[in-house]
């Protein structure tokens, strides 16, 4: 165990130390200052097993000791709809712990802590305070922690493991394989269908470019019309566009998501007189779970462990004291 570490883990076990675990705003920020020396090893050797703490690197004051359901908590606040049927938001609450576990059993996202609170690059958080700021009420805050509290402790596996639990908002009807995103074969990412979505924001989205701009976003000229330039696609699993040729040059999906600032890969693209129309399905990576699938699922009458199931195939629910 780190030596810079060590004494901090040992403090907050013994209820020594107690640090901030609440995050807040820049004008909020605490006035203790950052643990930001603390290296994550092998937690639970130290600490009870009653109670798991993690460190948590937020954006305003640097590396937190922060109690693991407390986090689970500000997690499921910050990236579901409190409107969310409560087993879709269980749903959310074991996907969230699972993904920070597996982070910090792993160390493989940054050097002195397990998880950031960036939706970019980790998971969202907020605190209750915000939440409840942004308009939210004391009943909906409730709701959550009690799918938070009904779900203590449970995580997914897979042989053993902690599973690679990625989500996204909307599939757009199908979700994607994690071979087509980041082209590595996951037994338990693979494509399924994900009905019921047309309700969420980005369902559906079309954008128009005009022959100059769409020219300007792949950074090249073209010849002839816009009807001339499209040309042979290839599809994913997950009804993505895996490839597609646009004035003879073959392009990713992913490639073209991003040069056109698409919400995701399911898109189709049609050649108007004088540019191009561009439809999309779904928005995120698409790979793991739909949010918004799981609450369709959950208005459906299916319970949190039969939405984990749909979207994670061949995984189980455990305990985390059974994880080696």
């Amino acid at each position: 165990m780190d030596r810079k570490w060590k004494p901090v883990v040992l403090a907050v076990a013994l209820g020594i130390v107690l640090p901030r675990v609440l995050l807040s705003t820049a004008k909020q920020a605490p006035k203790e200052e950052p643990l930001t020396t603390v290296q994550p090893t092998q937690l639970h050797d130290a600490l009870s097993e009653q109670t798991t703490y993690l460190p948590v690197l937020t954006q305003e004051n640097g590396v937190y000791v922060m109690e693991l359901e407390q986090y689970v908590l500000g997690v499921v606040m910050a990236e579901m709809p409190a409107e969310f049927e409560i087993e879709a938001l269980k749903a959310q609450a074991v996907v969230a712990r699972t993904y920070v576990m597996r982070r910090m059993a792993r160390q493989d996202r940054h050097d002195n802590a397990a998880v950031c609170t960036s939706h970019s690059c980790c998971q969202a958080y907020t605190t209750k305070e915000s939440f409840l700021e942004s308009g939210e009420s004391v009943a909906a805050l409730e709701k959550i922690a009690r799918a938070v509290e009904e779900t203590r402790g449970q995580v997914l596996t897979y042989e053993g493991e902690y599973i690679e639990a990625t989500y996204f908002s909307c599939s757009g009807g199908r979700t994607e394989e994690a071979l087509a995103v980041w082209g590595e074969v996951i037994p338990y990412l693979q494509a399924v269908d994900s009905p019921g979505e047309e309700n969420a924001d980005k369902y559906w989205e079309e954008k128009y470019f005009t022959a100059e701009e769409f020219q300007a976003a792949l950074g090249r000229r073209l010849s002839g019309t816009p009807k001339s330039w499209l040309g042979k696609r290839t599809f994913t699993a997950g009804d993505g566009v895996q490839t597609m040729v646009i004035g003879g040059i073959t392009y990713t999906g992913i490639h073209l998501r991003e040069l056109l600032g698409l919400n995701s890969t399911a898109f189709t693209m049609t050649a108007q007189a004088d540019g191009i129309t561009v439809e999309t399905l779904g928005k995120g990576h698409r790979v793991g779970m739909s949010q918004y699938g799981a609450d369709a699922m959950a208005r459906n009458g299916s319970t949190y462990e039969e939405i984990l199931m749909h979207y994670y195939r061949g995984t189980r629910i455990d305990k985390m004291e059974n994880i080696g």
